[in-house]
């Protein structure tokens, strides 16, 4: 029991006159507040722990979600038990306890039903719960751990989710008890210790054992430490995560952000994922090898940046020249590259992997390649090709002549892997199911040829109709609007087949202060009456500008297009610049700037 391990936590003094002190939720809610209360510091001075704002809250959105399994009806004793607990101080300390509550109300329940914060304790104690077992009987519990063999994990939840959660949550707690013991040596309270000398003999281990039990199910660490461990399994039995690891850094480094998500896969099959996982960690560990220089330690890297094609094939030799610095248009760098059907054996051994140059310049956006850069690129292509082989060996990466990739069974692997460290990697059918905020915040981040699919997906899933386009052309308009990726939202228009879309839903857009332009052209562009007078300035100046050639090529072809746009505009140029700044300050910075156009 957490009462003969947490001493002196005042549960009797608190229990006293309570008209719920014979209500066993109530009570396990009672020692499981004093007691996290008292570990975290809490003043004890008046035989009770003393709550404040700051305690309160992470009790209730940190530690209970952590530590303690909370039955399903039972989550209002909990800040019910605080209540009670601060009304016994004086000076306001209950108003300010109340108010901490009410605010974190929400968030306390969030967490406690959230799966993402289960441990293998709090999981196997709601589980046996639903089963009948008395949680507070070890042997009813072990009986019913036994029947749980093959126990399903909750939607969504992967084993090395709950396994991290838990070995977070032990070192949470060992730290806890470890300061609590520290801190009442060195300035012994009134109260007495939480934890006595021979407690602290057996083991924090053990003194965290016995409270995981009281505060989950009787008896149910030693099951999970002992026998049952395979219910249970620890870091060791993850080594992928290592990969994992290295994916969550690919990711962080593009994006910034796990809450970005990287594109969906177009299929994906579903296999053993953590045996697959284990096994490309382990080809990742033997590209660490020196046989495999200059590039085995590239291949989470490989993996990520095809995963974030949307799984569409990458060139190995543009790979390898991207490597080796030679100069790769962003214009080309993220084409889909076509998959042979079959490569003849001994393909692996030709003389010939790069391809030809007509290929290669297609490949990298540069005009002037010769067959001596071709004979250059041989020596780096084959040597990132047998990395990419290697990775090929487990089934989960292919390599067809120049082209690689994942496997539909590696994409479930590589999207697996991503999960369990929080990424943001949506399935095909989750990103039909967002809105069009969603869908378009997402697309702006993907490769053009990655987000005409999802967002042809998107409206597909909606039956093509002038609603979902609508939605879709609003959110293009409202998505990132006054910030530095409002140019990159409007560009997605270009990867939209508005020659598809419902006139009406064109029409329907044509007074958009943003988008206005790009449905009138798109109807014209289709034969389709168009009213201009509906299209306001702004959209016409965001056309305007997003139409300048700001990206590569001389600034006087810039300033040629500028100046032609603007003999044609109401007020010449002075009227146009300052109609583009108020449109997209950013974007008219960017493209105008270099034309000493300052906006």
């Amino acid at each position: 029991m957490a009462e003969t391990v947490l001493t002196n936590t005042g549960l009797d003094s608190f229990l006293d006159g309570a008209p719920e002190r014979r209500d066993p939720v109530f009570v396990r809610a009672a020692e499981a507040v004093l007691g996290l209360l008292a570990l975290r510091g809490a003043d004890r001075e008046s035989g009770v722990p003393e709550p404040t704002p700051g305690l309160v809250r992470q009790l209730l959105v940190e530690d209970l979600p952590t530590f303690v399994y909370v039955p399903p009806g039972a989550l209002a004793v909990y800040p019910a038990v605080v209540g009670r607990l601060a009304a016994r101080f004086d000076g306001g300390r209950g108003e300010q306890v109340a108010v901490a509550v009410r605010e974190a109300a929400a968030d306390f329940e969030r967490a406690m039903t959230d799966p993402g914060n289960l441990t293998w304790h709090r999981w196997y104690a709601s589980l046996l719960r639903s089963c009948g077992a008395d949680l507070a009987d070890p042997e009813d519990v072990r009986r019913r751990l036994a029947a749980l063999d093959g126990a399903p994990l909750p939607h969504g939840v992967h084993r090395a989710d709950l396994m991290g959660r838990t070995a977070l949550a032990d070192v949470l707690l060992a730290e806890a008890l470890t300061r609590a013991y520290v801190r009442d040596a060195e300035a012994p309270p009134a109260a007495g210790p939480l934890l006595t000398d021979h407690a602290v003999a057996t083991g924090i281990g053990h003194v965290a054992a016995a409270l995981q039990d009281r505060w989950t199910a009787a008896g149910l660490a030693e099951q999970l430490a002992g026998p049952y461990a395979r219910f249970a399994p620890g870091p060791d039995d993850f080594p992928h995560l290592v990969l994992a690891d290295a994916l969550l850094d690919e990711h962080l480094d593009h994006y910034g952000d796990i809450t970005v998500p990287v594109p969906p896969p177009p299929a994906i099959e579903e296999g053993p994922v953590e045996e697959d996982a284990n096994a490309l960690i382990t080809a990742v560990e033997e590209l660490s090898e020196e046989e495999f220089e200059p590039y085995g330690g590239e291949a989470p890297h490989l993996l990520y940046v095809v995963y974030r094609r949307g799984c569409s094939a990458e060139s190995v030799a543009r790979k390898a020249a991207e490597y080796e610095d030679w100069a790769v248009d962003p214009a080309v760098e993220d084409l889909p590259v076509p998959v042979p059907a079959a490569v003849p054996d001994g393909a692996f051994e030709s003389p010939h992997l790069v391809p030809l140059v007509t290929e290669l310049v297609r490949l990298l956006g540069t005009a002037d390649l010769t067959e001596t850069d071709r004979a250059r690129l041989e020596g780096p292509t084959r040597d990132l090709a047998a990395v990419l082989d290697r990775l090929a060996a487990t089934g989960l990466v292919f390599r067809s002549g120049d082209a690689f990739g994942l496997t539909p069974r590696g994409a479930g692997v590589v999207r697996y892997l991503l999960g369990v460290r929080g990424i943001a990697a949506p399935d095909a059918a989750e990103a039909r199911a967002w809105s069009a905020s969603e869908a378009v915040a997402a697309a702006v981040g993907w490769p053009t040829c990655v987000a005409s699919r999802v967002l042809a997906d998107w409206l597909h899933a909606r039956g093509d109709t002038a609603d979902a386009w609508s939605q879709l052309l609003a959110a293009l308009g409202t998505v990132h609007a006054g910030t530095t990726d409002a140019a990159a939202t409007r560009a997605l228009l270009a990867v939209l087949d508005t020659a598809e879309a419902p006139p009406e839903a064109l029409r329907g857009a044509l007074r958009d202060p943003v988008i206005g332009a790009y449905a009138h052209q798109a109807l014209r562009a289709r034969g389709e009456p168009s009213d201009l007078i509906q299209v306001g300035i702004s959209a016409r100046a965001l056309f305007v500008l997003d139409a300048l050639p700001a990206k590569k090529g001389p600034l006087e072809s810039r300033r040629a297009a500028f100046d032609a746009a603007a003999a044609a505009w109401p007020g010449g140029s002075a009227a146009l610049v300052r109609a583009m700044r108020a449109a997209d300050r950013h974007e008219a910075e960017r493209v105008l700037g270099p034309l000493g156009l300052a906006p």
